[in-house]
C-alpha cells in the first residue's frame, strides 16, 4: 500500500470540516487561521470555513451575553441590587 501525503494547508481544512461537524468551533477558527496564515489566497470553501467558524463562535457569545443581559433585566425590575452588583 502506498502511504498518502497531504500538504499541511489541506489536512488542516481537513481538521476544520471535522470539528465543524462535531460542533467545535474554537478548534474550527484555529485550524483556518493556519491555513489563512500561508501567502496564499483562500478558495471559495475556505472562506466560508473561515465565515462558519467565526460566526458561530460569536454566535454563542452574543446568545451568552443576550441571557446575561435579560437576567440582568430582571433582577433590576424585582429590585435586587445585590444580585444587579454582581451581575
Amino acid at each position: 500500500m502506498a502511504a498518502t501525503t497531504t500538504c499541511p494547508r489541506e489536512e488542516n481544512i481537513y481538521m476544520a470540516e471535522l470539528a465543524e461537524q462535531a460542533e467545535r468551533y474554537k478548534e474550527m477558527v484555529e485550524f483556518v487561521e493556519k491555513v489563512s496564515a500561508d501567502k496564499e489566497e483562500l478558495t471559495v470553501e475556505e472562506r466560508n470555513l473561515l465565515s462558519v467558524a467565526y460566526k458561530n463562535v460569536i454566535g454563542a457569545c452574543r446568545a451568552s451575553w443576550r441571557i446575561i443581559s435579560s437576567i440582568e433585566q430582571k433582577e433590576e425590575s424585582r429590585g435586587n441590587d445585590d444580585h444587579i452588583a454582581t451581575i
